[in-house]
C-alpha cells in the first residue's frame, strides 16, 4: 500500500453508494494521505475496484477489510484475459485523447496512414535511439509515429533540456534526428510541452522508455523491431 500514498492531502473519492463510501473511508483511515479517485464494483462479484491518482488499482472486499493487489484475470472461452489491463487500456486511451496531439513531434506515415503510435521517448535512451532508426521503416508500413517527451532523468537535467531544445528548434524533425544520432543540437528555450507530456506519461503508466501507446490504449513497453510492431498491428 505504500505506493498508494501520494501526498498528505486526502481527496474525496468518486463513489456511487454507501458501500463505496465505506470502502474509501476505511482505506483513508488506514493509509493517511491516500488519494482515491474512484471506488466501483469490479467484474468479480463481491470485489470493488479502488483507483488512486497515480493510476494504481487495488481490489477491496465489500467491507473494505481485505485488499488484493495485482491484476485481475478472467477465464474466458478464448483463454485467460487480463481484466485489469483492459481497464487500464481504456483509461489510457481516454487520457491520450484528452491531451490530443498538442506539441507532439510527428513523423507521418508514407502514403496511406494505416495506424498511429504514440511513443514516450527519452532522447538519450539507447533503445529509444534504436527505435528511432526504424521510424522510416514504420512510416513505410503506413504507421505515423508521434513522439511525446519523457526524459527519464526528470526536470532540470541535460536530457530534459535537450528535449526542450529539439522541440524549440526551427526544424523539429532534423533536430530530433540529430539528437537521437548523438549529435549536438543548438540549445534553445521557448514555451514547450515537455513538462505536460512528462506528467501525461506518468498518468498513463510510463515507467521506462520507449513506451508505445497504441490506438486502443494498450501499451507496448520497450523496444520492438519495426516489422514485429507492424505485424502486431495487423499490417503484415
Amino acid at each position: 500500500m505504500a505506493g498508494l500514498v501520494l501526498s498528505s492531502a486526502l481527496s474525496m473519492p468518486v463513489a456511487s453508494g454507501e458501500k463505496e463510501d465505506a470502502i474509501a473511508s476505511k482505506l483513508a483511515d488506514a493509509v493517511p494521505g491516500l488519494k482515491v479517485t474512484s471506488v466501483q464494483p469490479s467484474e468479480a462479484p463481491g470485489l470493488y475496484r479502488v483507483q488512486a491518482t497515480n493510476g494504481q488499482t487495488v481490489y477491496a472486499t465489500e467491507n473494505g477489510r481485505y485488499l488484493l493487489t495485482g491484476d485481475m484475470l478472467e477465464i474466458t472461452d478464448n483463454g485467460i484475459a487480463n481484466v485489469s489491463e483492459r481497464e487500464r487500456a481504456g483509461q489510457r486511451r481516454e487520457a491520450m485523447a484528452a491531451y490530443s496531439d498538442g506539441g507532439v513531434i510527428s513523423y507521418p506515415a508514407s502514403g496511406e496512414e494505416k495506424a498511429v503510435i504514440d511513443v514516450f521517448t527519452d532522447i538519450d535512451c539507447p533503445y529509444c535511439r534504436k527505435l528511432h532508426d526504424e521510424v522510416p521503416q514504420l512510416n513505410d508500413y503506413g504507421i505515423t509515429v508521434n513522439y511525446y517527451a519523457f526524459p527519464r532523468s526528470g526536470p532540470d537535467t541535460p536530457s530534459w533540456e535537450k528535449y526542450e531544445s529539439v522541440w524549440c528548434a526551427d526544424d523539429q524533425q532534423a533536430a530530433m534526428d540529430a539528437a537521437k544520432g548523438g549529435r549536438s543540437v543548438d540549445s534553445k528555450t521557448c514555451e514547450n510541452p515537455v513538462e505536460a507530456q512528462y506528467r501525461l506519461g506518468s498518468e498513463v503508466g510510463v515507467t521506462g522508455t520507449p513506451a508505445i501507446v497504441l490506438e486502443d490504449g494498450n501499451m507496448v513497453r520497450g523496444y520492438v523491431p519495426a516489422n514485429n510492431l507492424a505485424e502486431g498491428l495487423g499490417l503484415l
